[in-house]
């Protein structure tokens, strides 16, 4: 169990465990808005939407791409299930700027056989690893 101010988290998602141990804070991208979690928080559950995930650790910050997923927030603990999780050195730049651009070029070709929501899901995964990856 924690001690202090800090509380566990746990990060998984389908193929490996992403993250686990102890923190004083982390940020994530939910359905109702960018949140910030410290120990004690109200219990809750949360949607996670594609976003940058910092991890603040005895005065350091750990930064990643965060995927779709759940978050179970407890007083003590936080469980976040994610389709994927990606530190900065295993993005693929190039790749990321690729898939932007494909988004954006969906995004712009309004004929009725493009997923609008599946295009706007892909590009703002791409411009989260961008964000990160730089």
């Amino acid at each position: 169990m924690a001690e202090g101010n800090k509380f566990n988290l746990k990060i998984l998602t389908p193929d490996r465990v992403f993250f686990e141990g102890e923190a004083d804070m982390v940020e994530m991208s939910t359905t109702n808005g960018d949140i910030g979690v410290y120990k004690n928080h109200v219990p809750t559950t949360v949607i996670v939407i594609p976003g940058v995930l910092n991890i603040h650790q005895d005065g350091e910050m750990k930064q990643a791409a965060l995927h779709s997923g759940f978050a179970e927030i407890l007083l003590d603990q936080i469980t976040v299930l994610a389709e994927a999780a990606e530190w900065p050195d295993e993005i693929d730049v190039e790749r990321a700027r690729r898939a932007k651009e494909r988004a954006e070029e969906r995004l712009t070709d309004h004929t009725n056989d493009i997923d609008m929501a599946r295009a706007q899901l892909a590009l703002r995964r791409s411009l989260v690893r961008l964000k990160v990856g730089h």
